[in-house]
């Protein structure tokens, strides 16, 4: 089932988050990692699956450099809520990467962002955590 976007954000807002959005898929489906850490605040945290949390711009474009390259990346975006300048995202991912060694792997999954608002309208990502839906072999 799925949950209707907010009721407490004004439409404007919503539409600055869905932005925000629409260019972190463009940036990653690009491997464009410089333009993708423009979507985070300068003191975001993001909080990768199976790694320790990355804080900071300069540490998370070091993250995602090393990330294998990607493609076929899409987010659908299952509820978005907030208040004033605070607002959080819920959301499911599909993409394709390919390790150095190795045949390419589709992986699913889900994530939660909290965007902040910025000065000049744009909502950023604060704080991003994404795990994979596909089950590891133990």
């Amino acid at each position: 089932m799925k949950t209707p976007l907010s009721t407490s954000l004004l439409s404007e807002d919503i539409a600055a988050i869905k932005a925000v959005s629409k260019s972190f898929v463009e940036a990653v489906n690009s491997n464009d990692w410089v333009s993708l850490i423009t979507t985070y605040s300068e003191h975001a945290v993001l909080m990768p699956p199976n790694s320790p949390e990355v804080e900071g711009r300069a540490n998370i474009l070091a993250f995602f450099e090393a990330f294998p390259p990607t493609s076929d990346f899409s987010l659908e975006i299952v509820e978005i809520e907030g208040r004033g300048d605070m607002a959080y995202v819920r959301g499911t991912y599909t993409m394709t990467f390919t390790p150095e060694e190795g045949n390419s792997i589709t992986d699913s999954g889900k994530y939660l962002e909290i965007r902040r608002k910025q000065a000049d309208g744009s909502w950023l990502l604060s704080r991003d955590m994404f795990n994979s839906d596909i089950e590891q072999e133990h």
